[in-house]
């Protein structure tokens, strides 16, 4: 039987992340721990670029002692690193900065309560940052312009009540996303600073999760965008500023484009990416074919271009495996030669690890599902103890990849479920749109007949079978628990709302611009309380009769702490088994490691005592 993988290899901090260069290429910037907590590091590159990274002379640039640093960014400057820390979960991220010359560190939004988003960066104007802000208007962010150099804040537009803004190369918002009552957006344009917004095109409320603006051209005449106006799946297109004429640059029947990589000086596509069960890559600039097939060569992973130099001679690239740890690789250009920076857990290649294989079954409706099993490494395939994973969201999905509850799963004996259920993204819209709503009904149907399947395969063990999720998944751990207990032994919930009603009437106050597209997809707390009160766990809760573990971040502005109080003071009053877990530091989610070790402890002893896995001491 394979080793126990100790909670703090999978769970705890990483030993390197993220990593960036700057843009004259000197320097290598990344995320590791720093007493425990995650901050910046930085280090110099040699002559002979980032294979001869002076790792000795590394040193942490940042001061962050409680909830680390998650993302940061190399200004264009190459003077400043940007990055944005919210207070114990709650969201309102502020942005931050450290000087490389001189080491100070200031707080460029010094305001309490609000959130700050950077929305543009350009070579064109080094030092400065375009930032948005809803200081004024908790539900609307108004456009800063943000000097690097003195830190002043200068407000160039009040938000009249767009949910979004895109600005092109010269750092001139051109683009901005106005809702619609029925949940669609227009999507605005303008010629310049001085002109007025004019229709580009009116996205449908159906097309909104398959819609997406990217980049203007370098010359400001037209837009990158993935739409999926007129067919199912969204496609990469360009659209004509002046004309409004679209041009289809790469489209796929089965699934969404997900992403591209753009020529950082042209915006031009330079390579696409199509999600199926994994990524499929199509090379649009011939000029990097060469550079491509000879990163593919570097790793029999995913690969994913996380930064280059402005020179573009060298870019940093993401290798994901199902079976191993995220591992870093520079590539250089000139050469085509690659050479390995590191890997974020080194400490996983001491164990035995599992394959994530994709999986698909008809629904009882005929729809098509996809989604990924995984098994012990040594355990066998038939009979199992089973964990359905149920992701958040409900609009994104499962990928394949490297992913830490899948191995933890396999690793104590259990078979990992994971469902790409209806009304979950990249698959195109009517897959989406067959979700609205649906909480609670088709798309929980979908988990339960991924059950189905995975028993009539022979994989799973019919009474030893738990519900497992966060967010969304959390939701669907309750319904299992209240609509469906017959299915499942047990049930986790993490950060889940219990009821409809009361989650869509708190929502945080900067997603009220997107309200209406929520409202579609759930329902309406206006109009619909009697149907939001029959898809909430919170109505049937009294219908329980397996265990539940329940754990909760109390400064969570999206799933407040009062959506757990609701199901756990049910379960009491009611004689009901569940442990509750409340986090007094966290929000939607735990980012301090001590906080996810202790739930991912709890939570293992609760599945081992249900399903009869193993677990850590």
């Amino acid at each position: 039987m394979a080793d126990l993988i100790p909670r703090n290899v999978l769970f705890g901090n990483p030993e390197r992340v993220s990593p960036h260069i700057s843009p004259d290429g000197t320097r290598l910037a990344w995320i590791a721990p720093r007493d425990g907590v995650l901050n910046v590091w930085v280090a110099p590159i040699g002559a002979s670029g980032p294979s001869s990274v002076d790792w000795d002379a590394a040193t942490v640039v940042t001061d962050d002692s409680d909830r680390g640093i998650r993302a940061f960014a190399w200004a264009h400057d190459g003077r400043h690193l940007l990055y944005v820390q919210d207070t114990g979960g709650d969201e309102n991220w502020r942005l931050y900065d450290v000087d490389m010359e001189t080491m100070a560190r200031r707080d460029l939004t010094p305001f309490d309560g609000i959130q700050a988003r950077i929305i543009a960066t350009s070579k064109r104007h080094r030092n400065e940052v375009l930032v948005g802000m809803n200081r004024e208007n908790p539900q609307l962010h108004d456009v800063f312009r943000l000097n690097l150099t003195t830190g002043e804040l200068t407000k160039l537009i009040e938000n009249p009540g767009y949910a979004g803004w895109l600005a092109d190369e010269d750092m001139v918002v051109r683009a901005a996303v106005s809702p619609l009552p029925d949940g669609g957006f227009d999507l605005l344009v303008r010629d310049s600073a001085e002109d007025s917004w004019r229709t580009l095109v009116t996205i449908p409320a159906d097309d909104a999760p398959a819609s997406d603006a990217l980049s203007f051209s370098a010359d400001g005449t037209s837009l990158l965008a993935i739409s999926s106006i007129g067919v199912d799946t969204g496609r990469l297109t360009r659209v004509d500023l002046a004309t409004g004429e679209t041009q289809v640059l790469l489209e796929d029947p089965e699934a969404d484009v997900a992403g591209a990589m753009l020529h950082p000086d042209t915006r031009e596509p330079q390579i696409v990416e199509v999600l199926k069960d994994r990524i499929e890559y199509h090379v649009l600039d011939p000029a990097v074919e060469p550079d491509f097939k000879a990163i593919r060569a570097l790793h029999h992973g995913d690969p994913q271009p996380v930064g280059r130099d402005e020179a573009d001679k060298t870019w940093l690239i993401a290798f994901t495996d199902d079976a191993g740890p995220v591992q870093y690789f520079s590539y250089d250009r000139p050469s085509r030669t690659g050479s390995f920076l590191f890997d974020s857990r080194p400490e996983l290649s001491r164990y035995t690890l599992a394959r994530m294989e994709p999986f698909s079954f008809k629904a009882r409706d005929g729809l098509t599902i996809h989604g990924y099993v995984t098994f012990p490494p040594d355990g066998g395939r038939a009979g199992l103890p089973t964990v359905l994973d149920v992701h958040g969201g409900p609009q994104v999905r499962d990928t394949w990849g490297w992913n830490p509850e899948a191995q933890w799963l396999a690793n104590r004996g259990y078979l990992a479920v994971q469902v790409n259920y209806r009304g979950s993204t990249g698959y195109g819209k009517s897959f989406v749109t067959a979700g609205d709503r649906e909480w609670g009904a088709k798309m929980h149907d979908d988990l339960l007949d991924a059950v189905a399947y995975a028993v009539d395969q022979g994989w799973a063990d019919p009474a030893k079978v738990a519900i497992y999720g966060g967010s969304y998944g959390g939701y669907a751990a309750l319904v299992g628990a209240a609509f469906t207990p017959d299915v499942f032994c047990c049930a986790v919930d993490i950060v889940g709302p219990s009821n409809l009603q009361t989650l869509l009437e708190t929502i945080p106050p900067y997603w009220k611009p997107m309200a209406a597209q929520l409202y579609k997809r759930v329902g309406n707390p206006e109009t619909d309380q009697e149907f939001l009160w029959s898809r909430s766990p919170l109505s049937r809760a009294r219908d329980i009769r397996i265990p539940l573990l329940i754990a909760q971040g109390a400064n969570d502005p999206r799933v407040k702490q009062a959506e757990s109080e609701q199901i756990v003071a049910a379960l009491e009053q009611a004689g009901i088994e569940h442990e509750y877990m409340l986090f007094p530091d966290e929000g939607h989610g735990f980012a301090k490691p001590e906080n996810r070790l202790k739930f991912y402890a709890a939570a293992e002893r609760f599945l081992a005592r249900y399903l009869g896995g193993r677990f850590e001491e």
